[in-house]
C-alpha cells in the first residue's frame, strides 16, 4: 500500500532508514483556512531558452530553469485559475532591476531590464492582484507582505514558484515562522536541479509545510468555490 504521507516526488532518493527518522514528522496534511496563493518569482528569466534541460541551456541563459519551469506551466495554470475562481487574494513576488542587492550568490544571468524580471505571459498579473518586490530571497524579508496579508485576512498560503531550494524555501520557512499555515503545490514548484528539488521539498514537507499534489489542492479550492 503506498504510503500517502510520503507519496511525492522524493520517493526515489529518500531512503527507508531516513524515512525512519522523519516519522516524528507525519500527520494529516491540508490546506489552511482563509488562504491565499503566493507565487513566487514566475518571472521571465526563468523561462529562457524554453523546455531544454538545465544543463544545455546555462551557457546562454544562466537563470534558466529549462524543462522544469516549462512542465509546471500547465499545472499553475490550473492552480490560479482555481485561485480566482474560489476569490483568493494572489500575491506576487519578482526582484528588482536596479539594486545592488541580489537573493543569492549568482555571479552571472542577473537581469538587467524590466521585461527579465516581468511575470511570465501565462500567469500574468490581475489588477486586483498584488506585487512584491524583494531584494532576498523570502517574500518576508523587507518587504509589505505581512500587513497586506494582514489586510486581506489571510492566514495560510498556497505557494507555488520557484526555485524550490532557494526562494520557494525562505518564503515557506519565513511564512512558517510568522505563523501561517503553508501548504506547496508539488508540481507547480520547480528548480534547475531536480535533486536539489526533491530533497528541499521533502525537508520542507516535513518541517514546515504541507506538500500536496496539486489535483487535492484544486478539489479543496473547488470547495470553496461552491462554498461561496
Amino acid at each position: 500500500m503506498t504510503d500517502r504521507f510520503e507519496d511525492h516526488c522524493w520517493k526515489d532518493i529518500v531512503s527507508a532508514d531516513i524515512l525512519k527518522v522523519y516519522e516524528p514528522y507525519r500527520r494529516e496534511t491540508r490546506v489552511g483556512e482563509r488562504p491565499a496563493l503566493l507565487a513566487i518569482d514566475l518571472y521571465n528569466l526563468v523561462y529562457r531558452g524554453g523546455a531544454g534541460e538545465p544543463h544545455d541551456l546555462v551557457d546562454d541563459w544562466p537563470s534558466t530553469c529549462g524543462r522544469h519551469a516549462w512542465d509546471a506551466i500547465e499545472p499553475t495554470k490550473l492552480l490560479f485559475a482555481a485561485a480566482r475562481q474560489a476569490g483568493l487574494p494572489v500575491i506576487y513576488t519578482t526582484a528588482p532591476t536596479t539594486s545592488d542587492v541580489v537573493a543569492t550568490n549568482r555571479q552571472v544571468g542577473l537581469g538587467s531590464s524590466d521585461d527579465d524580471y516581468g511575470i511570465f505571459h501565462e500567469f500574468a498579473p490581475d489588477d486586483a492582484d498584488i506585487l512584491i518586490v524583494k531584494e532576498r530571497a523570502s517574500a518576508f524579508y523587507g518587504t509589505p507582505i505581512l500587513p497586506e496579508l494582514t489586510r486581506c485576512g489571510v492566514s495560510s498560503l498556497i505557494v507555488c514558484g520557484e526555485s524550490t531550494s532557494g526562494c520557494v524555501r525562505a518564503s515557506v520557512v519565513d511564512a512558517y515562522s510568522a505563523g501561517f499555515h503553508v501548504t506547496i503545490a508539488e508540481e507547480c514548484v520547480f528548480d534547475r536541479s531536480l535533486l536539489s528539488h526533491k530533497v528541499n521539498l521533502f525537508d520542507l514537507h516535513h518541517k514546515y509545510a504541507d506538500v500536496m499534489h496539486t489535483p487535492e489542492i484544486l478539489e479543496h479550492l473547488g470547495e470553496l468555490s461552491l462554498a461561496a
